[in-house]
């Protein structure tokens, strides 16, 4: 059955709860206080949590607030002897799955802590089904070089863990970024994306951190910057390494504080943020140039995950023309074009400089100009030459 975990002061309530749960075959672990609750969440899983709005050292709400944080998942049932319709309604904005007030009505817990597990198991098995049917971000390929970045994503995407996705342009590090929010925890909250590069130094801060109104000549009306928008789920910072020295200041407060504040605010904003960071410069030289922060590096660097360029995977080029020729006569709405082997074999001959965009590129321009199928001459003709 489900391990639950009881946070509440009062010893005999935990021991009723505890003799009450353990009869219906659930796992119990007990905590007196909220300090100790959190150490126990910290340490073990757990299927469900209930606890005590009223407590010393610790309240109940910024229990709530700390597994919340950690852990969207966990249903989380506030009981209290002192309930009011505000407090009830506080709790469950802040993520509480039910508020119970005492003294308790044991069928009526009983029943929420049913539904509370049935409901974690559905969001669970629907996670699980999504990221089964998920094709959208299909990553393709076989050989050795590409193995190795889906073992790593299959290794870190569900932990917490900060990602530095370096590799050539057009080697595919979106897509990794993709795959680690797809099979991560938070697979159902936002995956905002921002390209560093495409943004002016001087709007970058409010584009990552948002602004209050009249924080500066065009802020018209107060805006929430892309870490607010990924509360909960995932930032993924592409092309980092041409962020300003300022932004990166404020990007490292955000790592280390969980915290970030509005341009033209003083106001600090409590943020639960997986941050995932793509590259196609040497960050170690750009530190030796004093225009990437060391300490920036090592907070985003936690996992490394290097793309292989598709020089470095060729043998995986018979089935990406495979899967693009579906893909691109499906947009086009005609008929899959036959591939020749002697083709295959001339697209492994090509120096892919632009990488798997690059590949696409040439499939599509193949597709459109050749016949029903495509040949070696075709490849020598519309591709070969290019670049």
């Amino acid at each position: 059955m489900a391990k639950i975990l009881v946070i509440d002061d009062q010893k005999s309530i935990r021991n009723t709860l505890k003799d009450i749960l353990e009869y219906e075959k659930h796992e119990v672990a007990l905590a007196e206080d909220g300090e100790m609750g959190v150490k126990l969440f910290d340490k073990d899983k757990f299927d469900l949590v209930l606890c005590d709005i009223k407590m010393p050292n610790m309240d109940g709400m910024e229990v709530l607030e700390a597994i919340m944080a950690k852990s969207h998942d966990t249903p989380v049932v506030m009981i209290s002897g002192h309930g009011n319709i505000d407090t009830a309604v506080e709790a469950i904005k802040k993520g509480a799955y039910d508020f119970i007030e005492k003294p308790l009505d044991l069928n009526r817990l009983l029943v929420t802590i049913r539904n509370a597990w049935e409901r974690k198991d559905l969001v669970t098995e629907t996670k699980v089904l999504k990221r089964k049917v998920s094709k959208t971000y299909e990553m393709i390929g076989e050989s050795p070089a590409i193995t190795l970045v889906k073992d790593m994503i299959d290794k870190v995407a569900p932990t917490d863990a900060r990602v530095l996705i370096t590799g050539d342009n057009g080697t595919g590090k979106e897509l990794v970024a993709r795959w680690l929010h797809e099979k991560s925890n938070r697979a159902d909250q936002p995956f905002i994306e921002v390209n560093c590069a495409a943004i002016p130094s001087e709007l970058i801060e409010s584009e990552l951190f948002g602004h209050e109104k009249g924080a500066f000549t065009s802020a018209h009306k107060q805006r929430k910057g892309k870490f607010e928008q990924a509360n909960g789920g995932t930032i993924f910072l592409d092309e980092i390494g041409d962020m300003s020295l300022n932004a990166q200041a404020k990007v490292l407060r955000a790592l280390q504080e969980n915290i970030i504040s509005r341009v033209g605010s003083d106001k600090d904003i409590k943020i639960n943020v997986r941050v995932l960071a793509a590259t196609n410069k040497n960050l170690k030289e750009e530190i030796q140039k004093n225009t990437f922060r060391e300490d920036l590096y090592h907070r985003l660097s936690v996992i490394l995950i290097h793309v292989p360029a598709l020089n470095d995977r060729i043998e995986d080029i018979p089935l990406l023309a495979k899967h693009f020729n579906k893909v691109i006569c499906s947009e086009h709405g005609i008929a899959e074009k036959q591939i020749d082997e002697s083709a295959i074999k001339q697209l492994q001959n090509i120096n892919w400089t632009g990488n798997i965009r690059e590949f696409r590129n040439v499939i599509e321009r193949l597709i459109i100009l050749s016949a029903d199928s495509i040949s070696a001459d075709e490849v020598k003709l519309y591709a070969m030459h290019q670049g």
